[in-house]
């Protein structure tokens, strides 16, 4: 009969986000990764196999997550605006947090390993459009009920505009941009939907 696991994988998960967020996929070496998490060698192999492995199901389990968040409070909303709104602005509170943003960087990282990785690629091309038709689905109801002025046929391109804008923040904060800058960016971005 085999050990039962002394840690918590969604916890685990947590932190290899962040490491990975914070030193990118090549410069997470084994070593570091296994200082950071806490746990050791044979139970990263058995519980997630490969540190690639582990990379991938921290990469999904991140995009997951910000994507339930994000389609919560979209489907959720009264107001489009003021949705749309506090989805970015949440987005800057946490890449202008130290302790949550490096979770966060880890975007950066899928983004440098899609070329080399059918699965990353895809999962990321699959979890935008997810987003894409949430944010349209959105302004769909905030032009039908008038909040939006915006024709029909230009809601999808406002949709992915929106998405790939949101995403953007991430590699802009990485790059060192102040939260003042991030806000500002924010605050040009919402005007699409005037």
């Amino acid at each position: 009969m085999g050990r039962a696991k002394e840690f918590d994988t969604e916890t685990v998960l947590r932190k290899a986000t962040s490491v990975f967020g914070a030193y990118g996929y090549e410069g997470t070496s084994l070593s570091l990764l296994l200082s950071e998490l806490g746990i050791a060698r044979q139970s990263l192999y058995d519980t997630y196999g490969t540190k690639h492995d582990l990379f991938v199901s921290a990469l999904k389990f991140y995009i997951q997550q910000k994507t339930e968040a994000g389609i919560r409070l979209l489907n959720e909303c009264t107001s489009v605006r003021q949705g749309v709104t506090q989805l970015f602005n949440e987005a800057v509170n946490v890449l202008t947090d130290n302790e949550r943003r490096n979770e966060c960087f880890i975007i950066n990282s899928a983004v440098e390993q899609a070329p080399l990785n059918h699965e990353i690629a895809a999962f990321i091309q699959m979890t935008n459009r997810e987003m894409e038709d949430v944010f349209q689905a959105a302004l769909l109801r905030g032009q039908k009920s008038g909040e939006l002025k915006h024709a029909e046929e230009e809601l999808p391109g406002l949709a992915r505009f929106l998405n790939y804008s949101r995403l953007s923040l991430t590699f802009t904060a990485k790059s060192g941009a102040s939260a003042e800058v991030l806000r500002e960016l924010v605050r040009t971005t919402l005007k699409v939907m005037d």
